[in-house]
């Protein structure tokens, strides 16, 4: 691929990671606030400006990574929402739907990029409906990966506070204790390709069932 080709293959692949990625923080830091904790508000970080919730590695670095070497599956974060469960208003229970927030924000995104895959399709051919068309692609791609990748019970990724939430609290409290460790432990399962194991046949079912339900084989 040379450096033209690159530089237009990333900047249709941007729009759709950047919005994926802190969106998805956006996401809990806005169902903070309504369940008593506005810690994300008062720090600007419930917004959709792109720029209040980029990492440099996370968000920028990581998917550009990944997007040169043709990784299948595109993936990476954004700087943590700050929430204080402290101060909602129950703690344990308003935790899980803190915690699934941003997992449903990415699934509710892959199905309106496979909205717009759908009317690249339809549209007559031209400047745009192919750029639409591989921007969607990537948009339901990363989305769901992102989902599926939260998911995993494992703190502090979200599957982890769900798992927390929904625990006997003896359980829920030796559960977290895991969290201080969590992020290493995904470092590890990334590095030995055990991700590919858990992550990517869900990632296909989700992707198979978007396919079927938009027609869009």
């Amino acid at each position: 691929m040379d450096v033209a080709a690159l530089i237009q293959s990333i900047t249709i692949a941007a729009l759709p990671v950047v919005l994926a990625i802190t969106l998805h923080e956006a996401a809990h830091g806005y169902v903070a606030r309504h369940f008593g904790d506005p810690t994300a508000w008062q720090a600007g970080r419930v917004s959709l400006n792109p720029l209040r919730h980029i990492d440099p590695f996370g968000t920028v670095l990581l998917p550009l990574i990944l997007f040169v070497m043709n990784s299948p599956v595109l993936f990476g974060w954004a700087k943590p929402v700050p929430v204080n469960f402290s101060r909602l208003r129950h703690p344990k229970r308003d935790m899980l739907w803190v915690a699934a927030a941003g997992p449903t924000v990415n699934l509710l995104m892959a199905l309106a990029w496979a909205g717009l895959y759908k009317l690249s399709l339809l549209i007559p051919a031209n400047v745009y409906s192919l750029p639409l068309e591989k921007m969607s692609g990537i948009g339901i791609s990363i989305n769901l990966a992102l989902m599926v990748l939260n998911l995993l019970p494992l703190p502090p990724l979200d599957g982890g506070r769900i798992a927390v939430s929904l625990l006997p609290h003896p359980l829920a409290l030796k559960f977290a204790r895991l969290e201080r460790w969590g992020f290493l432990i995904l470092l590890v399962l990334l590095y030995f390709h055990v991700l590919d194991y858990i992550m990517w046949p869900f990632v296909a079912l989700f992707t198979n069932l978007i396919v079927i339900l938009f027609q869009l084989n």
